[in-house]
This record gives C-alpha cells, sequence and structure tokens, in this order.
C-alpha cells in the first residue's frame, strides 16, 4: 500500500521493546507504529526524525523508498 518501507520492527527487536513501550516514547499511540510497521501509514518527517533519534540510526537507515515497478 505504502510506498515506503522501514525497519522499525527490526530496531525494536534489537532493543527488545514492544510496540507500546515504542509509542510511549516515542508520543504517539501504539496503533501509530503498528501502521508504520506495517506499511498502511507514512509518517511525517517530525516522526520520521524522533524514531531516528530514538533508535540512534539516520533516516535513511531507518526508512526507504520501495522500489517502483
Amino acid at each position: 500500500m505504502g510506498s515506503v518501507k522501514n525497519s522499525i520492527r527490526v530496531e525494536r527487536a534489537k532493543l527488545n521493546i514492544t510496540q507500546k513501550k515504542l509509542a510511549e516514547e516515542i508520543g504517539v499511540a501504539r496503533q501509530t507504529i503498528h501502521s508504520i510497521e506495517n506499511e498502511k501509514f507514512t509518517p511525517s518527517v517530525e516522526l520520521a526524525l524522533k524514531l531516528a533519534k530514538f533508535f540512534d540510526v539516520s533516516v535513511d537507515d531507518l526508512f526507504s523508498l520501495k522500489e517502483e515497478k
């Protein structure tokens, strides 16, 4: 559906934290994290930056464009 893929699930697994815990740390609803992970929602630039900062990675490491067919 979305044209942006992400590695949030992988980064969460590295830290062994739940969607709920990540959502609380970032200041969003758990459903927002769920939707981003499942590529049903593309986060705003601000939210993408917050997520990247939380995981201590670049936005480019966390998000990438899907290849167009």
